[in-house]
């Protein structure tokens, strides 16, 4: 491309974030959804926050990492729906480039977090259900605070290099991003510079961490089913496979869509565009939503202090 034909955007000032390109007409529509799920997020994870740190009997592993993928959820969901929603009400398109590499920090960072708190959670109720004499001496509080802080570094380590390669690279097609938010594919498809090396890592991160991550909490839920079945009743059975239903559903709640988000990012190239961008919202929306509903109600002592949060007893 000849220089005076090329316009140089490598140090862009500004992104345009179009939200649905191709269903611009839809999007009030399409907004109604989108702050109906994030009201509900916001709603049941201030919920679930606000009733484990009031009811003592929930002070335990469980509830604690429960806490922190609530947080994690939290953050995910508010670090794009604001801004999506300002596209489809006020048309308000522009982002800044710090604010748009700092997005896509967020957006990768804490999904990397939400399935390292997924590999926590199958952790404790290994230790439960495997070896529940030592469960309080195995999952003290400092051994807590240090996988929590595992999965946070993991999170932060493996994921800041996105922003500070794209920080470097020169942007001299345009500032345009077909999307309603910043994610590493749509900041890597405006580069004009050789991103293999980009590329590469990104699909590098995406396998370890997804695959890592299955890898892990199929073998602690293999051992934790070699338990179950040696139980000698059916009820006992079923009661101590209760306990890992509300886990098991949160990890299907937020694997799903990831696969089949990254599978249609990465493959799925006759996939129209706007069913990429819808899919990629579901994906950040959907486990904020349905966690604290999953927890709500498949774990009895968070159901009965719902019940009591929002229906209190008459004297």
């Amino acid at each position: 491309m000849s220089k005076s034909n090329r316009t140089d955007f490598s140090n862009p000032s500004t992104f345009i974030l179009l939200g649905v390109p191709g269903l611009e007409a839809a999007h009030v529509w399409i907004s109604i959804p989108f702050c109906a799920i994030y009201a509900v997020a916001l709603l049941g994870n201030f919920a679930i926050l606000f009733i484990v740190k009031t009811e003592r009997s929930l002070h335990g592993p469980m509830y604690y990492f429960l806490c922190m993928l609530t947080v994690t959820d939290l953050v995910l969901c508010t670090s794009t729906l604001p801004k999506t929603l300002s596209i489809f009400w006020f048309n308000s398109r522009e982002i800044s480039f710090s604010g748009c590499l700092t997005q896509m920090f967020f957006i990768h960072s804490l999904t990397v977090m939400e399935s390292g708190y997924c590999v926590a959670m199958a952790l404790d109720r290994y230790v439960a259900i495997c070896d529940p004499l030592r469960h309080s001496t195995i999952l003290t509080n400092s051994m807590m605070a240090k996988i929590s802080l595992a999965v946070m570094l993991r999170g932060v380590i493996l994921i800041l290099p996105y922003p500070l390669l794209a920080s470097q690279w020169p942007y001299c097609r345009t500032n345009i991003i077909p999307s309603t938010h910043c994610k590493l594919m749509s900041v890597v498809s405006l580069a004009c510079s050789n991103i293999s090396i980009s590329s590469y890592y990104g699909l590098f991160v995406a396998f370890a961490v997804m695959f890592l991550d299955l890898f892990l909490i199929t073998v602690s839920y293999t051992q934790i089913l070699r338990v179950i079945f040696r139980l000698p009743t059916k009820d006992a059975r079923l009661k101590t496979f209760g306990t890992c239903s509300s886990h098991l559903l949160a990890i299907l709640a937020f694997n799903i869509p990831a696969l089949f988000t990254f599978l249609t990012q990465y493959f799925g190239h006759n996939m129209p565009l706007h069913v990429h961008i819808l899919m990629a919202n579901v994906y950040l929306l959907v486990p904020p939503m349905l966690n604290p509903i999953i927890y709500g109600v498949r774990t009895k002592q968070i159901r009965r202090s719902l019940i009591r949060l929002f229906i209190p007893r008459k004297n």
